[in-house]
């Protein structure tokens, strides 16, 4: 008998989660992981939290035991193209692995600026892997007279915060308000309050028409869209996140700039909705519908989501009937930390209609706020209120605003949560989830 071969395409923190599940749940095969980066797994969260600082060091901050799989690695080589007639995969050197099922993992890609002889220019920065944030940080630690940064999401809120650990001067610019997809401006008012008060210089409702160089193609200057300009050495672009798609265009599976799209058991379809047998995927490529959040199909970039939709996948490749099948019914969490508060949310707020602020104070920049749709609680975010949490984690799914029974409840007045319309994609492009 054929010894079983899974690939795993896409060998980060997904594609590693879903290895060792694999191996976990009794897959004895051949088991192949493809990364197009060369470094081992590695985590991605510390490179705009703690990297850029020297809070850690500047070596690899690889996940644990990467190579104690039994399993064959193709790092430094992208994949090019999926064959699912023939069950197999193309590596842009020009091997071919074939398979007899396969997991995509290929998560995403940060988005570059629009205009590439601005990318170019030196001292412009994008954050997505460890070359990144090492070379920024060396750019940080050598004083540039300004850093400037595009994009008003989570990254940029960390990588401004980090600037003002440093003591640097700092300019964000952003078209909205800040995190105005992922939190909404009400909660988004209260970052802006932290970074004025840290000294970033914040503009929002304007956005970059122009980054300027000079003869040395170095940035000098950019130039925004209600005619200032501003003088930085050091541009750093956080305009969110393109999903690794493109290698799957001319599949004949269900695609498109969201990602993947596959059923609750995080099998993957094609076009008219059928699954295509043996094919997976799980972390910030997929797109799925949860149970949760009326079947939705949400698109999210969650640590805690790329492991648990990983090991799920992992799991019903091994057990192959639906009969034993788990549904991917994670409930997304994302945390955050900058100006030295700790942001937490659990949830999908992006629907809400209502928000209320239930414990501590927003002044104070510690308290907890709910979200609700429809007269249900969808989402909880926490700003260094982090040990109330699971307490409302119960509440997700019932009726708003949450019964905190003997929590502390201040004022449960309702307000509006005031999310951006979807047509200012500068900062959907920023947000942490994305719902249709």
């Amino acid at each position: 008998m054929t010894e079983e071969r899974i690939v795993i395409v896409g060998a980060s923190l997904a594609g590693l989660r879903g290895a060792e599940a694999l191996r976990s749940a009794g897959f004895q095969g051949k088991l192949l992981l493809v990364g197009d980066e060369k470094n081992a797994p590695y985590d991605r969260p510390p490179l705009s939290k703690h990297l850029l600082t020297g809070a850690i060091p500047d070596s690899l901050p690889a996940l644990p035991n990467p190579y104690q799989l039994n399993a064959e690695w193709h790092l430094g080589v992208a994949a090019t193209d999926l064959d699912i007639k023939n069950r197999t995969v193309e590596l842009a050197n020009g091997d071919r692995l074939p398979f007899d099922q396969l997991l995509i993992t290929t998560g995403t890609r940060a988005r570059p600026w629009s205009n590439p002889s601005e990318a170019a220019l030196d001292g412009v920065f994008i954050i997505r892997n460890f070359e990144d944030a090492v070379n920024l940080r060396a750019k940080l630690a050598a004083k540039p007279q300004r850093v400037l940064i595009i994009g008003g999401g989570f990254i940029g809120c960390e990588v401004a915060s980090g600037c003002c650990e440093l003591g640097l001067p700092v300019t964000l610019i952003q078209r909205g308000a800040l995190l105005v997809h992922a939190l909404g401006k009400a909660i988004g008012d209260i970052v802006a309050q932290m970074q004025r008060s840290a000294g970033v210089d914040l503009r929002l409702g304007v956005s970059v028409s122009k980054i300027e160089g000079n003869s040395q193609e170095q940035v000098q200057r950019v130039h925004l869209s209600d005619g200032a300009v501003i003088d930085t050495d050091l541009v750093v672009v956080a305009l969110g996140a393109v999903r690794n798609v493109e290698w799957l265009q001319q599949s004949g599976i269900a695609v498109d700039q969201r990602g993947v799209r596959c059923d609750q058991f995080c099998r993957v379809l094609d076009p008219s909705g059928a699954v295509v047998e043996g094919i997976f995927v799980a972390g910030d490529v997929a797109q799925w519908p949860h149970p949760l959040y009326d079947n939705r199909v949400i698109a999210i970039e969650h640590w805690g989501n790329a492991v648990v939709q990983a090991q799920t996948a992992a799991y019903n490749m091994v057990a192959k009937t639906t009969e034993t099948m788990r549904v991917h019914d994670h409930l997304p969490d994302f945390w955050s930390s900058q100006f030295g508060v700790n942001i937490k949310l659990i949830g999908l707020p992006e629907t809400a209609d209502q928000l209320v602020f239930t414990q501590g104070s927003a002044k104070e920049r510690k308290f907890i706020a709910a979200y609700g749709e429809a007269g249900r609680t969808i989402a909880v975010v926490s700003f260094n209120s982090a040990r109330w949490l699971p307490a409302y984690r119960k509440e997700i799914n019932k009726p708003f605003p949450p019964m905190q029974g003997a929590l502390e409840q201040l004022d449960c007045s309702p307000i509006a949560p005031e999310f951006a319309s979807s047509h200012q994609t500068e900062e959907k492009n920023s947000s942490i989830a994305s719902i249709t």
